[in-house]
């Protein structure tokens, strides 16, 4: 096992590759050579990491020489046309958009959960929507103990999950209204200042979102069960990071508060704030910039038997995007798979 890894980055000067490059240097990822790739329009950019000033070249083909690890955190479309390219030249790549997410040979992965499935990658190993993430996250301890029968779940996304576009769109939106002038939307369908989307991604035949579509199929994939009952609606609201989910759960047997709390609160990674009597829930303002995912709002679902209903936030640019990526390398690395 090599002392450092050779790290390309692309989407370096995107939401999420800078927060991989902060997150890299807090938790001292062993990174020797470190490429930053983006589109042409960011190549020539200096960007600092730790002590070193380093100069952001264009993504192609060509990138990926040389290099153990390659990070993608682009659109669908670059990790498509480049992600062959990376493996080709001797890259494990580690991608962030759906390109692979539902290929059967490429792991889908949150550490916590299916570590396990990265033994069998054949150079391509995806990471989930962040939605999906922390839902599997907390489920997952649960699940092992009193298998899930079906899962009901409504997000409430942030608009960093769309990117620094619709981050400005919201602060522009947010001026616009304020000082009394109209609003004329681009990123979104809809005024996103002071309003609520049931909207996130395209609307596919079935009346669901792609978004939706996503979630529900990942989590199948992730949790090792196919045929897993599940129904999401996925919404976008004026929050800049962090996404916030609400949850009802059946379960195969009755299950109280006290012991699902237990078993979620033993997972890594989890933290329980749930203490209603003093209105201490997680918010998205409160986590944003923690590694955990948080939950609280743990109580009997009144409406089935053996049901859990419960709230859930995490930071969608560390846990839903970069740290996960950051976790499943250094797991890569444990496991001598690198």
């Amino acid at each position: 096992m090599a002392d450092q890894y050779n790290v390309a980055i692309v989407g370096a000067t995107g939401l999420v590759g800078q927060e991989f490059l902060k997150i890299a240097m807090q938790r001292g990822f062993p990174a020797g050579e470190l490429r930053l790739l983006a589109s042409h329009r960011s190549a020539g950019k200096k960007i600092t990491v730790g002590e070193r000033e380093l100069e952001v070249q264009e993504a192609t083909s060509k990138s990926f020489e040389g290099i153990d690890i390659a990070f993608f955190s682009a659109t669908t479309e670059v990790s498509t046309a480049l992600v062959p390219a990376a493996v080709k030249a001797g890259a494990i790549v580690i991608d962030d958009s759906s390109a692979w997410r539902m290929e059967e040979n490429v792991p889908l992965v949150v550490p916590e959960v299916n570590a396990a499935d990265l033994e069998g990658h054949e150079g391509i190993i995806s990471i989930p929507n962040c939605p999906t993430t922390p839902l599997c996250q907390v489920l997952w301890p649960v699940h092992v103990v009193n298998p899930i029968k079906r899962i009901i779940v409504d997000t409430y996304q942030s608009v960093s999950g769309a990117g620094a576009s619709a981050v400005n769109e919201l602060n522009e939106q947010t001026r616009q209204v304020l000082d009394g002038h109209a609003v004329s939307p681009h990123v979104f369908p809809h005024q996103i200042a002071f309003n609520v989307l049931p909207q996130v991604d395209v609307f596919l035949g079935s009346g669901y979102t792609k978004e939706e579509w996503k979630i529900i199929n990942e989590t199948r994939k992730i949790m090792h069960e196919p045929e897993l009952a599940i129904s999401a609606t996925a919404v976008r609201v004026p929050v800049y990071t962090g996404h916030s989910e609400s949850v009802h759960v059946e379960f195969t047997r009755p299950i109280n508060v006290e012991d699902f709390t237990k078993l979620v609160h033993a997972g890594p990674g989890i933290t329980i704030q749930d203490e209603a009597a003093v209105n201490v829930y997680p918010t998205p303002r409160s986590v944003a910039g923690k590694d955990d995912t948080y939950v609280g709002r743990i109580r009997q679902d009144q409406s089935v038997d053996s049901g859990i209903a419960f709230w859930l936030v995490s930071d969608n640019l560390r846990k839903g995007a970069a740290l996960n990526a950051i976790q499943i390398a250094e797991e890569l690395i444990a496991r001598k798979l690198v």
